[in-house]
């Protein structure tokens, strides 16, 4: 009985978080004011390079990662906006996405994200940014995906629970 009980939850822990982190909540880009790629994974940067030069905005924003690869340094020196989050989380690039776009009159923000992070992110940057948002998800690696998904599911409840301020 109890065997049966752990597999249907967890048969519904797999089968919501499926839901939440793996089935595509991104947005069509949109013209915007800024793109915005959060930290954390290098495929993302592409993504927004690519929306910049199709001509989605005309800036391009990088929130700065702890240890910056090539190409997020080469951004930031050809004229990226680039800012580090204090503190460095998805909490901390939402309140400097909301800050930036006060200082810059924003209205429509593009943000770049892994596919897994849409879901989470979006919630993250609405409590902070007021103005019209858009979710473009990047590519992301399929085995990493578990430890994401888990790591997502902790961060989702924590955000969810104790942390649902700006």
């Amino acid at each position: 009985m109890i065997r049966r009980v752990l597999a249907v939850l967890v048969l519904v822990y797999l089968a919501v978080a499926g839901c939440l982190f793996i089935v595509h909540h991104d947005d069509r880009p949109a013209k915007a004011d800024a793109v915005v790629v959060l930290s954390g994974a290098s495929r993302r940067l592409p993504v927004g390079e690519r929306l910049v030069r199709q001509g989605y905005a005309p800036l391009l924003v990088v929130s700065r990662s702890t240890h910056p690869k090539a190409a997020e340094r080469r951004a930031c020196r050809s004229g990226a906006l680039c800012f580090r989050a204090k503190p460095y989380s998805t909490r901390g690039e939402a309140r400097a996405i909301a800050r930036l776009a006060a200082a810059h009159h924003w209205r429509l923000v593009d943000v770049v994200t892994s596919q897994f992070h849409i879901f989470r992110a979006r919630i993250v940057i609405r409590r902070c940014y007021h103005g019209r948002l858009r979710m473009v998800g990047a590519p992301q690696s399929l085995l990493d995906l578990p430890f994401e998904v888990v790591k997502e599911t902790a961060k989702l409840t924590y955000q969810e629970v104790f942390a649902r301020g700006c």
